[in-house]
C-alpha cells in the first residue's frame, strides 16, 4: 500500500472554509476512486490552521490517478490561495503482523 502525509498551514481566517472543502475532497477520493482505501483528515487541537492528512492508496499509481481526478484539479484551484505551506511526504505501509 502506499501512504500519503500531507502537512499543511493555512491562512489565518480561511480554515473554516478550507476544513469545508476538504471534508468534501475526502469523500470524493473515497467515492469516487476505487484505489483510495483511506482519507482521514486530522486537525491540530491548539491551531485550526494547521491540518493533517493520512491517506492510503492501493499503489503509488492510484495517487497518480487521484492527482489527475477531476475532483482534486478543482479542489486545489479553490484552496491553493489559502495555504501559507504544504509538505508531503510518500510511505509504503508494510505489514508487521499481529
Amino acid at each position: 500500500m502506499f501512504v500519503v502525509t500531507v502537512y499543511f498551514t493555512i491562512r489565518n481566517g480561511k480554515a473554516e472554509a478550507f476544513m469545508g472543502e476538504m471534508k468534501q475532497q475526502a469523500r470524493n477520493s473515497l467515492r469516487l476512486e476505487s484505489g483510495c482505501h483511506l482519507f482521514d483528515v486530522c486537525v491540530d487541537e491548539e491551531d485550526e490552521h494547521r491540518i493533517f492528512l493520512y491517506e492510503i492508496y492501493a499503489s503509488r499509481e492510484a495517487f497518480d490517478d487521484h492527482m489527475a481526478s477531476e475532483h482534486y484539479q478543482a479542489f486545489a484551484g479553490v484552496v491553493s490561495p489559502w495555504v501559507d505551506d504544504k509538505k508531503v511526504e510518500f510511505w509504503s505501509l508494510r505489514d508487521v503482523g499481529k
